[in-house]
């Protein structure tokens, strides 16, 4: 890239400069004596061409929309049209989370994304005791394919790009979403969208599992399977960093155990006779955006460059779709604060323009409120236009990859490639991302790294605005969102309607077929479609499936 003779002009200026600097500091010294960054990587004073020196410009940084897309997954990016602006939504009951969606939509989103409360993650209907007391809380609550019905009520699934985080019970919702798109006329083969799926970061993470690692393992390759011949516009599994992410790992642990959770499930698909290209293309993954500007807009550049390798040279994936890591972003919750809540306004935004700069393909910004409760319209708004003047106004979008060639940016991304490629190496010699798991492994370095961080800002050696500094006496918020308790009650009643009008015989006929296909290794899918079309409940079809597979209890470390 340089001459040899301008790099050695340009080492003896480098030299000459941080001696005179040095002496500076002697009289004026800088605020901290060591600069890092949350993943503990140095940050330097300056950085110049000599910190790229040994770049390959074709290996490492290369082409928008070729290998190994460091760049871009798309040749023009935003030029052609910008990421899927979606904000994550839903609660209490699919009526009221009907609306929100298309109240969303008339503002400009221009993709779904289904919150589903906890009983619905972790298989309960709302009738269950277990579900007492959590009935449409954190998401809608949905208990059969009548509740999807209303979701979905006057929203054409063939006109918009839906996302489910929804991991356990991923099959039952999607087979759901394929029902309710049929009723429409709409063939699954023109269904956009995405499920999470993901059920490794479940048991690391974040807890919303039901069954066994084994079995649980089976249903996402079965999906896998099931989606590359029939819904092959899906997004059969979105690989996810961003619950790591938000328990407490850095940047570096985000990227290397998002991508080695993704390995296992190549490893798993491969072993279940699938070929890397029949379900390659269809791998997506989320990430979270966190609040250091610059490591997070390379942490997304050094995933790409990462999968890319790994399926190229490790998978021997020739589809380039298939090297390619598309991606959800959200903006991070945990960095939202109770106190001065418009100051969220502020971190999302800067989050968001990270995202973007970054080179996502679908973006959820987090509304100001979400500290203290589901948000409310007018935050949600402010979330979305936040979206849109960064898609509209700042000119960010008009050229592809802007940062690229940044001596600070391309050389903090190659240290997260290297970081991570050691964690994921450390990994493989465990076996692999799920004995990690078993053993513990992940689960402590999260641990560890979210006890930094926290003693950091209790330390104040960081700070957050408005928490450990720049406080101000707050009256109390007022205004927020409350889902009201008798959402319950309406699901239990709609829940008994249902039981008296289905055609009961035909329904536990569906549900021995399913516990028959479950005993042996008939792919689920099918058969759990069937189900739903017969009105066989959530709740029914994961008892079906626990009877076969069992229940999954974290071991505890005592």
């Amino acid at each position: 890239m340089y001459e040899d003779q301008e790099i050695e002009l340009l080492k003896k200026e480098n030299e000459r400069w941080s001696e005179e600097v040095q002496q500076k500091l002697a009289k004026r010294p800088e605020r901290k004596k060591e600069f890092v960054n949350t993943s503990g990587i140095p940050i330097k004073r300056l950085y110049t061409p000599l910190d790229n020196e040994e770049m390959d410009y074709f290996s490492e940084v290369g082409f928008p929309g070729e290998y190994p897309f460091t760049r871009g997954v798309q040749p023009t990016m935003y030029r052609g049209r910008h990421w899927t602006m979606r904000q994550y939504a839903g609660f209490a009951s699919a009526e009221e989370s009907n609306r929100r969606y298309k109240f969303l939509l008339e503002q400009g989103q221009t993709g779904i994304s289904v919150a589903f409360d906890l009983p619905t993650q972790i298989g309960y209907d709302s009738d269950h005791e277990m579900a007492m007391g959590e009935v449409g809380k954190v998401g809608v609550a949905i208990d059969s394919l009548l509740d999807i019905e209303t979701l979905f009520d006057g929203i054409p699934l063939d006109k918009v790009s839906t996302s489910m985080t929804i991991n356990a019970p991923a099959a039952i919702l999607l087979a759901m979403y394929i029902a309710v798109a049929e009723q429409q006329g709409i063939s699954p083969k023109k269904l956009r969208g995405t499920i999470q799926n993901d059920i490794l970061k479940e048991y690391s993470s974040r807890g919303t599992y039901i069954f066994p690692p084994k079995p649980s393992m089976r249903i996402v390759t079965d999906i896998l399977s099931f989606c590359s011949g029939n819904v092959p516009q899906w997004n059969s599994i979105s690989i996810s960093g961003y619950h790591m992410r938000e328990a407490g790992c850095t940047a570096v642990q985000e990227v290397a155990f998002t991508i080695a959770n993704g390995i296992a499930y190549v490893e798993a698909a491969l072993k279940a006779g699938l070929e890397v290209d029949s379900f390659g293309p269809t791998l997506s993954f989320f990430f979270c955006c966190h609040q250091d500007f610059f490591e997070e807009i390379a942490k997304f550049r050094a995933a790409r460059r990462l999968w890319s390798t790994i399926m190229k040279e490790r998978f021997n994936a020739k589809n380039p779709r298939s090297m390619m890591i598309r991606f959800h972003t959200q903006t991070a919750g945990c960095t939202l604060t109770a106190q001065q809540p418009k100051n969220n306004i502020m971190r999302v935004a800067f989050q968001a323009l990270s995202a973007v700069l970054g080179g996502t393909q679908s973006l959820h910004t987090n509304s100001m409120d979400e500290a203290l409760c589901l948000p409310t319209e007018e935050s949600v708004r402010i979330a979305l236009r936040t979206q849109q003047v960064i898609g509209y106004e700042l000119g960010v979008t008009d050229t592809v990859d802007p940062l690229a060639g940044s001596y600070y940016v391309e050389s903090l991304t190659r240290d997260i490639c290297e970081r991570a490629e050691d964690y994921i190496k450390k990994i493989d010699e465990m076996g692999g991302s799920p004995e990690a798991i078993e053993k513990g492994y992940i689960q402590k370095e999260i641990q560890d790294s979210a006890f930094k961080y926290q003693r950091e800002i209790e330390e104040k050696d960081r700070i957050v605005v408005g928490l450990n500094r720049f406080q101000l006496e707050e009256e109390k918020v007022t205004g927020l969102l409350k889902v009201d308790p008798a959402v319950r009650t309406t699901q239990i009643e709609n829940l008994k309607k249902l039981k008296s009008k289905r055609c009961s015989s035909k329904v536990e006929k569906l549900l021995a077929a399913l516990k028959k296909g479950a005993q042996g290794d008939d792919n689920l899918m099918p058969l759990i479609l069937e189900s739903v079309k017969a009105y066989a409940t959530l709740g029914e079809i994961c008892d079906v499936l626990k009877e076969v597979f069992g229940e999954y209890g974290q071991p505890t470390p005592f």
